[in-house]
């Protein structure tokens, strides 16, 4: 079976963002304890002494098609900082979503997030040829929210009852989308938001 797509790792200023590989499992131990960010109970970010198991199931749903992971890199550090994925995918229909994203809480609100999808939404409508990138989150990740919104990205609409959470309670998820003839003026924006001097 063809997996679409094929690995690749593209490089900005300052972040690379590589295929995920058990090599990037102590930095990510290291940066989920950073903040403990998997106590947030509406996100799926896995304990320190998970991020093992979560490589794993990230890389099966690899050899299955449906997800392709990356392990982000600091170019500053040299450091895994998160991970990121194109997601659910759909090869026949050529879309895909980045998804299943976190940073270390040190580097949130850093550049890293921005030219990390500014990387991967030029690779998926410029050398895919994709005819749309979406996101999702939980309706109530306000932080999550606001930063797929400032992407550039248009909210679709709710999926109510959408997903179990590990605590139980039902998410209702929060579905955004870019399509490929908003592209460029999306690069633009963000290009702006990388270069644009900071006060």
């Amino acid at each position: 079976m063809t997996v679409w797509p094929d690995l690749f790792s593209v490089e900005g200023t300052h972040v690379s963002v590589v295929p995920l590989t058990m090599e990037h499992h102590d930095d990510l131990v290291d940066a989920a304890g950073d903040g403990e960010l998997h106590r947030l109970w509406y996100t799926m970010i896995p304990a320190p002494e998970n991020v093992g198991a979560e490589i794993e199931r990230r890389l099966g749903l690899r050899k299955a098609g449906s997800m392709l992971p990356f392990a982000i890199i600091d170019k500053a550090s040299g450091k895994a900082v998160g991970m990121t994925t194109y997601m659910n995918i759909d090869a026949a229909n050529r879309r895909v979503e980045i998804g299943s994203t976190w940073y270390r809480q040190s580097v949130q609100k850093s550049p890293l997030n921005t030219e990390c999808k500014l990387l991967l939404l030029g690779h998926a409508f410029e050398k895919l040829d994709c005819i749309c990138v979406e996101f999702r989150t939980h309706f109530l990740n306000f932080q999550s929210r606001r930063a797929i919104e400032r992407l550039g990205a248009k909210l679709d609409g709710i999926l109510r009852s959408n997903a179990i959470m590990a605590n139980g309670t039902v998410r209702d998820t929060a579905v955004y989308s870019i399509i490929a003839s908003e592209w460029p003026a999306v690069k633009a924006n963000l290009t702006w938001q990388l270069q644009k001097p900071r006060s």
